[in-house]
């Protein structure tokens, strides 16, 4: 038996002892034999003196136990391995030492398990000149950063600005690799896109070029047996390396018993002209009907709009929300109040308010009456389509003066004022597109739906989003085959 099946026929002992209150905490979801073994498959194999090996995050050593098989199998060439393991857990790193121990019988290896922070060892104990690691295989935690934590401060000496553990560990692991070092992680793909991410994303392409990224098409299907639920990729980085064409793997889930695999040039990875510097993850070689078409060139400022998050923060202004409409109150509106229909307000029996009191406290967070294309910011984990546009009309609200959005939605506008029916039906129309939701999903690999994401997509022409809405109106209510076939028809 090779002694990662050891470790994995460990792991369901050892984790339901492990209180799933503690796994939270720490961040902590334990890596299967599948996935270690395919991570470390990504290695290339570049013959060398001596292996330094870096394990964040270490558990029970499944990923170095991978990636030592490879070696004890002849598939890696070293003459030696000096591997550095960090696990918090006492109980899990015991188990990884007791299984090092046996590879030393017979392998030229070195270990040292550190049973401490690995971002305080980083980014404080780390001489530069002695970091420098041929190869990083992680699982790093997954947890936020508060602003103002300790691991936040230190990241920030080191020239680090991100906002969760994994990511923290990810930009470590590259700054101290070697030149030319290879890093395999497993990590949520939230980093992908968002502004929150953006420094990290800055700071990888600056040090370390994409090699390979892995996709799991079923959302929960990487730690099953935690019941993780965010969507996981695994990338493979060179530290050092000018950026060539990236490798796009996927597979239904982690026996990788379909796995397909795809080689793109990295402009369609990461656009050229593109700011916030997402990463889009095109699973088919094949250019869907958004990137077909001429006339999806336009960035959302070119055609004239705006799309903001709804202001109104519900918990924060409660004492001015009311269950019902009152004389004083305007419409408060929820992604619940919008269904394919249309708009159903007020809703008798509603768990959130319907309206809110509008005064000089409120003035602020609200919209004058208008048409408004709203999408919701939040989608369940396994929902058909992330990006589900409605349209708001006045005539739904009687006399209503202004309108207050939910922090939930968020409202495409032209200068906080409304749309033109025509327009907010054509903006409608086009982001419902099934290609248009196709195209998002390869930079989002969350549930969230930000401002920002609707905001870096391109768009049709204010012209041609205006005849798009002609034709919808005509319409009533397009299906979805009417919508995807009006992509092809649409001109510049």
């Amino acid at each position: 038996m090779q002694l990662l099946e050891h470790v994995d026929d460990m792991r369901p002992q050892v984790a339901p002892g492990s209180a799933r209150n503690q796994k939270s905490a720490l961040g902590q979801f334990m890596t299967g034999e599948n996935v270690a073994r395919f991570m470390a498959s990504l290695f290339e194999d570049r013959p060398q003196g001596n292996c330094r090996l870096l394990d964040p995050g270490a558990g029970m050593g499944a990923l170095s136990c991978a990636f030592l098989d490879r070696w004890a199998a002849g598939e890696l060439h070293f003459d030696s391995v000096e591997l550095h393991g960090y696990e918090l857990d006492p109980k899990l790193g015991g188990l990884f030492s007791e299984t090092l121990r046996r590879y030393e019988a017979y392998l030229k290896l070195s270990s040292k398990i550190i049973p401490g922070d690995f971002i305080e060892h980083a980014t404080t104990l780390f001489a530069p000149s002695a970091c420098e690691f041929t190869h990083v295989i992680m699982n790093p935690p997954y947890k936020k950063i508060n602003s103002n934590s300790h691991h936040r401060s230190m990241l920030r000496q080191a020239g680090i600005e991100t906002v969760n553990l994994y990511s923290a560990f990810l930009a470590l692991a590259v700054s101290l690799a070697a030149q030319g070092g290879q890093i395999v992680a497993i990590v949520p793909r939230s980093f992908c896109n968002g502004p929150y991410y953006r420094p990290f994303r800055e700071f990888l392409f600056k040090r370390a070029s994409i090699v390979r990224m892995h996709l799991f098409e079923a959302r929960n299907k990487a730690f099953k047996d935690d019941d993780v639920l965010q969507e996981n990729v695994i990338i493979s980085l060179v530290r050092g390396q000018n950026q060539g064409d990236i490798q796009i793997s996927t597979s239904t889930d982690a026996s990788f018993s379909d796995l397909q695999l795809h080689t793109y040039p990295a402009q369609r990875i990461v656009f050229s002209d593109d700011p916030e510097r997402f990463i889009h993850i095109p699973t088919s070689p094949t250019l869907n009907g958004v990137e077909l078409s001429s006339a999806v060139r336009c960035s959302l400022a070119e055609t004239g709009l705006s799309v903001s998050t709804g202001p109104v923060v519900d918990f924060r202004l409660r004492a001015y929300t009311r269950k019902m409409p009152e004389a004083d109150t305007v419409p408060l509106l929820y992604a619940g109040h919008f269904n394919e229909g249309g708009t159903a307000w007020p809703k008798q029996d509603f768990k959130k308010p319907n309206a809110i009191v509008r005064n000089a406290e409120t003035e602020k967070w609200l919209y004058p009456s208008g048409h408004y294309c709203v999408v919701r910011r939040f989608t369940s984990k396994e929902e058909r389509r992330r990006i589900v546009a409605r349209v708001v009309s006045p005539a739904d609200f009687g006399d209503a003066p202004m309108l207050g959005f939910e922090n939930h939605l968020n409202v495409f506008h032209e200068n906080k004022r409304g749309l033109s029916p025509v327009l907010a039906h054509g903006l409608a129309a086009f982001l419902n597109m099934t290609a248009v939701d196709e195209q998002f999903r390869r930079f989002n690999g969350h549930t969230q739906v930000n401002a920002t994401d609707l905001k870096i997509m391109k768009y049709p022409s204010r012209q041609a989003l205006l005849s798009l809405g002609e034709w919808a109106l005509q319409q009533k209510i397009p299906s979805q085959e009417m919508l995807d076939e009006r992509l092809g028809l649409l001109t510049e």
